[in-house]
């Protein structure tokens, strides 16, 4: 299952050519988590592994995200995520800091939950730092509420959801 491509954005599955791509979208410094930690060539090693491995059990990951003409966006897409010891479908986003701003992680995840939707998932979430306004933007535009605050990874998050 892959979402449909959007005006601008296509999805593909991750794949070990993408390390240097991912890398530099995720090593990059967050202008809206300055206090998160830097991650490492290690780091986007794992992410590609988890990724490869969500799509095999469970049919869906984080997509790369990229433009028509082939451009590296970033990766958006679905997770299993624990929420106080129940799983639920997450919707995910992570865009190089170059591009954000131009409001192609809302494009991206609105395709994501449109093929969420289609797939039979029933409540879609968001998990966000309260720092982190700008993801909290896209989670609202593609619909998605605050629900509670909880207590994830060592920190404090947002839950934001939907019924689908």
């Amino acid at each position: 299952m892959l979402p449909a491509p959007t005006a601008r954005l296509r999805f593909r599955e991750m794949t070990d050519a993408d390390l240097d791509e991912v890398e530099a979208v995720l090593s990059a410094p967050d202008p809206a988590r300055p206090g998160r930690r830097q991650r490492t060539r290690a780091d986007a090693e794992h992410w590609i592994a988890w990724n490869r491995r969500n799509y095999a059990e469970h049919g869906h990951g984080l997509w790369v995200v990229e433009t028509h003409d082939g451009r590296f966006v970033g990766d958006c897409g679905l997770t299993i995520q624990d929420v106080e010891g129940e799983p639920f479908v997450e919707v995910g986003y992570h865009v190089h800091l170059a591009l954000r701003g131009q409001g192609l992680a809302t494009e991206a995840a609105a395709s994501v939950r449109d093929v969420a939707r289609d797939a039979g998932v029933s409540h879609l979430v968001a998990i966000i730092r309260p720092e982190n306004l700008p993801s909290q933007r896209v989670a609202e535009k593609i619909g998605l509420r605050l629900e509670r605050r909880v207590f994830k990874n060592g920190g404090d998050a947002l839950v934001f959801g939907a019924d689908l």
